[in-house]
């Protein structure tokens, strides 16, 4: 299970979200981005925008009381901060760029005790070098960062209009990427039927063993019992779920 949360910026607890033991959890926090806090970007260098309850202290008490089977990790960029939409464009130089990145996330990682990054830039330019940049940079973010043993864990957060860029990473570093959590709700399903097919098209796109059947709580895409219809099917990847 892997479950996003405090990107609202209403105060909430690792408490509120159950978990049931023998689940391997991970709590992705939203987000860590390279702007500050008017959108201006920082070339690389993230900073932390989740709920402040959401602190190193709450992070540490989750782990001490469930051990390794709970982990929490760090999503890059969302959608928009304060208000500006937040876009992914090629960096004039992309080493300082890997190199910010790396640096003020091994701070991140070190300061509230994370296990892995999960990436979610939403916007991109519409050129190519936008596409090949973004596969780079963040390829040989997370191939450092795994290198260094700063991560245990990597995610990407593709939607149905970033398919490109993120098929791109995955092609080339796939073999870093632990879990695909696709935002299966955006594609705007709504039956079993629907959201197996979803589901076969984006495995052939990702690959079926990293690929999460991906469920928003109350919000839009399939809900309520036909999602559960669809993971009865036993065609979704061993019942791995990620939850926005």
């Amino acid at each position: 299970m892997m479950e996003y949360i405090g990107a609202t910026g209403s105060p909430i607890e690792f408490d509120a979200v159950p978990i049931q033991p023998g689940i391997d959890f991970h709590f992705i926090l939203g987000f860590a981005i390279d702007a500050d806090s008017s959108g201006t970007p920082l070339n690389g260098e993230f900073k932390p925008y989740w709920a402040d309850t959401l602190s190193p202290e709450s992070i540490s008490s989750l782990k001490a009381q469930h051990g390794p089977s709970v982990k929490v990790m760090a999503s890059l960029s969302g959608w928009s901060l304060g208000g500006k939409v937040l876009r992914w464009t090629r960096p004039n130089n992309q080493s300082l760029w890997i190199s910010n990145a790396a640096s003020s996330l091994r701070s991140l990682i070190a300061t509230y005790h994370l296990d892995g990054v999960d990436v979610d830039y939403e916007n991109f330019g519409r050129g190519k070098g936008d596409i090949e940049s973004f596969a780079f940079c963040i390829g040989e973010l997370i191939a450092q960062l795994k290198r260094e043993n700063s991560i245990s864990v990597a995610s990407i957060a593709p939607f149905h209009t970033t398919v490109a860029p993120y098929a791109a990473l995955f092609r080339r570093y796939g073999g870093l990427v632990d879990y695909v959590n696709y935002q299966f709700y955006t594609d705007k399903v709504r039956n079993p039927v629907a959201y197996l097919a979803a589901f076969r098209l984006r495995a052939g796109q990702f690959g079926k063993e990293k690929l999460l059947p991906s469920y928003e709580v109350s919000g839009r895409g399939i809900q309520g019992d036909g999602f559960f219809d669809a993971l009865a099917a036993r065609i979704l990847n061993e019942n791995l779920v990620s939850l926005y």
